[in-house]
């Protein structure tokens, strides 16, 4: 444990939150949870009391030797990678932030990850523990040291992008990495055919690639490792450097890509690896290719049953990040299917029987 402990004791309101999830459970109250509330976005709009956990901050112990720390949902995403990066060490799944309040509670919730996820894991895999206010109002641990899980689920990684249905997350204990000794972006000009061959081709090699997109006639790639690795395999591709910050801005949605008119909604298309460009009447400039083509931005103002038909047909799913305006989606997730749906409404009857916690927030019906 290093003295960063010793200053957040003062920031805990776990007892707070527990007791108004507990008023909310007796009453049978609907509860927003909210932090930064910059995720607002994301998902289904919800309706309920605001659970406000952006006080419940600060880290609660980080051991560097360990590549262990453990934080305050409430904390906020930058303060927490700045104290890791005086360590040299980050979070490897690289969780985007969409503003200054943004909060590592959201981010799990959430469970969205950065272009490195592909290559390094996603948010889910890096979350060793939690401690959860559950449904009574009960702050209960899981995973970590205490590996105890409730009726059979392990809830830790279960909290990671259930958008806060299944219970309020109070802290939040992460596998860190160090920060890679060398780093170098380049970019390549080539079409959208011969870079995914190109990609498909490097993916065969052991390469320190970290990150790569495409779009508009340009293959964007990141290397990350040891010195010597990374020049190697720079001399070995050649291009043009690339500024590194070209990640963070397409991570967080500021590249100008993101920039929407004439009525587009923004999709996100998650497709397996290796996937050809779907038969889409959709102009090339409107789509980022993001995870080496796994991951597809798409601009457009087509409707959602024949873009989920084109990704379920290829064997992905497509999610709607503008569904709350013009153009976007009623349903921003793709809908379950009846296997899945009842498994994902015994879960959220098991953990939140009076449906108390972010209602509606990922589906209509729970």
């Amino acid at each position: 444990m290093t003295d960063l402990a010793i200053h957040a004791a003062d920031r805990d309101i776990s007892e707070r939150l527990c007791e108004q999830v507990r008023t909310a459970y007796e009453t049978r109250t609907p509860l927003r949870i909210v932090g930064g509330d910059t995720r607002a976005f994301y998902g289904r709009p919800v309706e309920g009391q605001p659970l406000c956990i952006a006080e419940h901050s600060g880290i609660v112990s980080y051991d560097p030797v360990e590549l262990v720390v453990t934080v305050r949902a409430g904390t906020r995403l930058s303060a927490l990678q700045k104290a890791l990066a005086e360590h040299h060490q980050m979070l490897a799944f690289e969780p985007p932030s969409f503003g200054e309040n943004s909060t590592i509670g959201g981010a799990v919730a959430t469970g969205l990850s950065g272009p490195r996820r592909p290559w390094a894991g996603a948010a889910r895999d890096f979350v060793l523990g939690t401690r959860v206010i559950t449904q009574e109002g009960k702050l209960l641990r899981f995973g970590g040291e205490v590996m105890k899980n409730v009726a059979g689920y392990d809830l830790s990684r279960l909290m990671a992008g259930a958008q806060g249905t299944l219970g309020v997350l109070a802290d939040i204990s992460f596998k860190v990495l160090p920060i890679p000794t060398a780093n170098h972006c380049l970019r390549l000009p080539m079409s959208l055919e011969d870079a995914l061959n190109k990609l498909a081709e490097l993916g065969r090699l052991p390469l320190p690639i970290t990150a790569a997109a495409w779009h508009a006639g340009e293959l964007y790639i990141r290397l990350e490792g040891g010195n010597s690795s990374v020049k190697a395999t720079q001399e070995r591709l050649g291009g043009e450097p690339l500024e590194a910050s070209f990640w963070r801005s397409l991570a967080n949605q500021t590249h100008g890509f993101f920039h929407l008119e004439d009525g587009k909604a923004l999709w996100r298309l998650s497709l397996p690896p290796h996937t050809a460009p779907l038969a889409l009447d959709i102009p090339e400039a409107d789509i980022f290719y993001d995870w080496g083509g796994s991951q597809r931005w798409v601009k457009t103002t087509l409707d959602a049953t024949t873009l989920r038909n084109a990704c379920q047909a290829a064997g992905g799913h497509a999610t709607c990040y503008t569904p709350q305006t013009q153009g976007g989606a009623a349903e921003p997730f793709t809908p379950l299917n009846s296997v899945v749906e009842k498994y994902h409404r015994n879960l959220k009857a098991e953990l939140d029987v009076h449906g108390i916690f972010n209602p509606g927030r990922l589906y209509a019906a729970f």
